[in-house]
């Protein structure tokens, strides 16, 4: 019995893989993507406590134990992704702050352990999200599903809310860094460097954690921790002359090592539109090609394996160079990208106006369309209106709760089809509310931000569009279209508003301080030196020219003046 109960626990294995993705863009930026991926076997919900991490972060694993996690997805981003003009990124994000967790079925109340989860994600990543409260919080009926393991449809254990005023820092990138295995000594993550990253366009970190499967046959499963980072470096803002990048130049390092911890290390640099070098030379040149169904688009990249040692030469050192040749070619435009606005006048009344645009030419597909709207924003759910080519629109579902005043905010989804080359308009009409003098932040003359919206929908694939690929093909393989060639799924977040509020003059308490100061000082001092002051008759003392005469009719035995 003893000897059994001695016994080591089974062994437990672990996997790490890290990518740097980098896209030229047409504009000449770079699109630069870092992800740091960590499998591990083992079950955090199990009776006997999870004491051996290894590579996972023992703060995460606690975390996903002590508040019973399903999945967990949070991002913080600085910026806004200009889809027209960078195409589609790999993993979406809005600005500012944005988490949404998936509890497992045992917790029983969701509401108090939302509450006690953000408060403790606060701590680690060293971010506001102790503000989200149950004012800014929604429970989403259709936009956000699992992305791992488990078909759950009781969609009260899913939490999503925003801060999208949340601003990103160094304080924000410095724990997530320390999550990492290697943290950022080795491997692709010696490139993060805090003040090149932030002089970006674009910026964005996040970290998914959820549950997969091994094996195909879905036998056994692990926990795995993805960790993300997005930026775009700017041609003009970087202060360059010339359309030429290297390693050094975006993240002033090189690379010099894989992470000694990670079983593949990876740089992908994608050439689709560069097959013949026309447009861009890469130097170092590599043999090594791989090709991958991105975002419904077919895409070849140029591969650098940083854990062989030819990588990196003589020198012992890897600083790619992107050197652009000729400014031609143009970008293919998204086939679904949406923008959102505010219209109106004054500060009572106004409009959100949202617009999606459908450029595929001849096919239509529908979109989920989620909004959260905060209370003070009253929405008149009447007057809601989707047109699309100047015609009504009706939604196929529409989930719509109100909001409470000072309690929670409006959710409103709606599952739209959109026709093929058009534009759809989703309008509605909201009033302004009237504060409470103590509810209005510091700069209330700033404006109060509303989340930006979430369009989720399964996009057809950009492959299906090229004909040509179609005809090369053999015929008993091109009639019906092939799993990369249907659909893919894209999510979109549109621009947070910033909305103006009727705002009292806070200035005024001040004035009437001094104004009534003055007034007690002047009437109150005046009266009290009239009740107070004892007046006296005192005789003027006489002049010199009388005193001198005085003295002379002395002298003569005159009397004085």
């Amino acid at each position: 019995m003893e000897a059994a109960h001695c016994q080591p626990p089974p062994r437990e294995k672990w996997l790490l893989t890290e990518e740097l993705v980098i896209r030229p863009l047409h504009s000449g930026d770079i699109y630069a993507s870092f992800q740091f991926r960590t499998l591990w076997d083992t079950d955090f919900m199990r009776e006997n406590k999870v004491s051996h991490y290894r590579l996972f972060p023992k703060s995460l694993g606690q975390v996903i134990s002590k508040f019973s996690v399903r999945e967990l997805h949070i991002s913080f981003t600085q910026g806004y992704w200009r889809t027209m003009q960078w195409g589609q990124p790999f993993i979406p994000s809005p600005p500012g702050a944005e988490l949404w967790v998936w509890f497992q079925d045992s917790v029983t109340d969701v509401d108090a352990t939302w509450k006690e989860l953000t408060n403790v994600l606060s701590g680690i990543f060293c971010a506001s999200l102790n503000f989200i409260d149950s004012t800014n919080t929604v429970q989403p009926s259709a936009s956000f599903k699992p992305l791992g393991l488990g078909n759950v449809t009781d969609h009260s254990f899913l939490r999503y809310a925003t801060l999208p005023r949340e601003i990103v820092c160094t304080e924000n990138l410095t724990p997530w860094k320390k999550l990492l295995p290697c943290g950022s000594k080795a491997g692709l993550a010696v490139l993060l460097k805090s003040e090149k990253l932030f002089h970006s366009s674009f910026h964005s970190q996040a970290v998914h954690i959820r549950s997969v499967c091994q094996d195909w046959q879905c036998k056994t499963t692990s926990w795995e921790l993805r960790q993300t980072l997005n930026s775009v470096f700017d041609l003009h803002n970087s202060g360059q002359t010339k359309r030429e990048w290297s390693l050094f130049k975006m993240f002033s390092r090189t690379l010099t090592e894989a992470c000694p911890l990670a079983s593949s290390s990876k740089l992908y640099i994608d050439i689709t539109d560069n097959p013949q070098g026309e447009q861009f030379e890469l130097s170092p040149a590599t043999s090594l090609l791989s090709q991958a169904v991105v975002l419904g688009d077919r895409r070849t990249f140029s591969v650098y394996d940083l854990t062989q040692e030819t990588t990196f030469g003589t020198v012992r050192s890897l600083n790619l160079l992107i050197r652009w040749k000729s400014n031609e070619g143009e970008m293919l435009r998204p086939l679904l990208h949406a923008e959102r606005y505010v219209a109106g006048y004054g500060l009572q009344t106004g409009e959100i106006h949202t617009l999606m645009y459908n450029n595929h030419p001849y096919r239509s597909f529908p979109v989920l369309l989620l909004d959260s709207v905060p209370w003070y924003l009253r929405l008149y759910i009447h007057t809601l209106s989707v047109t699309s080519k100047g015609k009504d629109n009706k939604p196929s579902y529409i989930h719509y709760e109100p909001s409470k005043d000072r309690v929670k905010p409006h959710l409103l989804e709606m599952l739209i089809q959109l026709p093929p080359n058009s534009v759809t308009e989703v309008t509605v009409q909201f009033e302004r509310a009237l504060l409470k003098w103590t509810e209005y932040p510091p700069d209330p003359n700033h404006g109060f931000y509303v989340g930006s919206s979430v369009i989720s929908s399964l996009v057809p694939s950009t492959v299906a569009m090229h004909t040509n690929s179609t005809r090369e093909r053999p015929l008993f393989s091109s009639f019906f279209p092939c799993k990369e060639e249907s659909s893919y799924f894209v999510r979109i977040y549109t621009e947070p508003l910033l909305v103006n509020l009727p705002t009292p003059d806070f200035s005024m308490p001040y004035n009437v301080i001094c104004l009534t100061c003055t007034v007690v000082a002047v009437g109150y001092g005046s009266l009290y030196n009239l009740l107070t002051r004892s007046f006296q008759i005192e005789e003027p003392n006489p002049g010199l020219a009388k005193r001198i005469a005085n003295v002379i009719r002395r002298m003569r035995g005159v009397p004085p003046l």
